[in-house]
């Protein structure tokens, strides 16, 4: 899986999976299992939950303490080959968090996104301007050379809207109305990011949708900000990913995809979607904050 699009990501998550089953098969605690290979309990951890790639002889160490078949062994060695695939986003080094790497890998093979935001613009979604905005006023200790590699990180992830394959995913949208109306930089910045919403809108496999104000407040803010991923079968009709939820705060994210996780987050979009503005009066909105505010 060398694809730029497809990176480590997803064998990552699956080699995870599967150590975790066979460790649980062969009785092992994480703490007895950290013990035996000499390494901290959050190092099996991370392996087990995808978000670091695995070196093949340390695979081999661990079907032998686990008593996996040969068969197994060589199935597990080749997804650890495959972790090893860096995507495009590798190149940015530092400007990408390794927990933010995980999410730019799932992000890049995702059949559908459906995100809410009560506070900014997805980072999808945002202009050039609208992020460097950001930037300057949240991350003012970056200089001019960081910044504009962060900046072109989210961008570039913009591409993923437009590609024509693997097809493009759906991506759908629940603004707070607050989002619109909260200024970065300056006036015309906001009126330009604006504009650019309702072009994008244009994208047949993109919608956005606003949350009024006079909605009152949605169960979703006791959730917060949050994505909830899908994915398509995998090559080969292997099982696909599961559905995961990503929640991201100042120096790490969660990804849920427990099916509870997933339900009790299925049940807050669908709590979003009852009471949000439709495609059609979201546009009008979006033109009338433009006129009010920013024209």
């Amino acid at each position: 899986m060398t694809d730029e699009t497809k990176g480590s990501t997803v064998p990552r998550r699956q080699l995870g999976r599967m150590l975790t089953q066979l460790r649980q098969d062969a009785g092992y605690s994480l703490d007895r299992a950290a013990g035996e290979l000499e390494c901290s309990r959050q190092k099996v951890w991370r392996i087990e939950k995808g978000m670091v790639p695995v070196r093949t002889p340390d695979i081999r160490i661990i079907c032998a303490m686990y008593r996996v078949s040969p068969e197994m062994r060589d199935v597990l060695v080749g997804l650890a080959r495959e972790t090893r695939a860096k995507g495009w986003w590798h190149s940015y080094g530092d400007s990408i968090p390794a927990w933010f790497s995980l999410y730019v890998g799932l992000e890049a093979v995702a059949s559908s996104l459906r995100y809410y935001n009560a506070d900014l613009i997805p980072g999808l979604l945002q202009t050039h301007e609208y992020t460097t905005g950001l930037f300057l006023r949240n991350r003012p200790e970056l200089d001019e050379a960081e910044r504009a590699k962060a900046v072109a990180v989210r961008l570039q992830r913009q591409g993923l809207l437009t590609r024509r394959l693997p097809p493009a995913p759906d991506l759908a949208v629940v603004l707070s109305e607050a989002v619109l109306r909260r200024p970065v930089l300056d006036r015309s910045v906001m009126a330009g990011q604006l504009r650019h919403l309702l072009d994008v809108l244009e994208l047949r496999n993109v919608s956005v949708r606003v949350l009024p104000l006079s909605a009152g407040p949605p169960l979703a803010s006791e959730a917060g900000s949050f994505v909830i991923l899908d994915f398509p079968p995998m090559p080969g009709g292997g099982a696909a990913e599961p559905t995961t939820v990503y929640i991201e705060g100042l120096t790490g994210a969660l990804y849920l995809d427990k099916p509870p996780e997933v339900a009790a987050y299925e049940h807050v979009w669908a709590g979003l979607e009852a009471v949000a503005l439709d495609e059609g009066e979201s546009k009008k909105m979006i033109k009338a904050i433009i006129g009010e505010c920013y024209g």
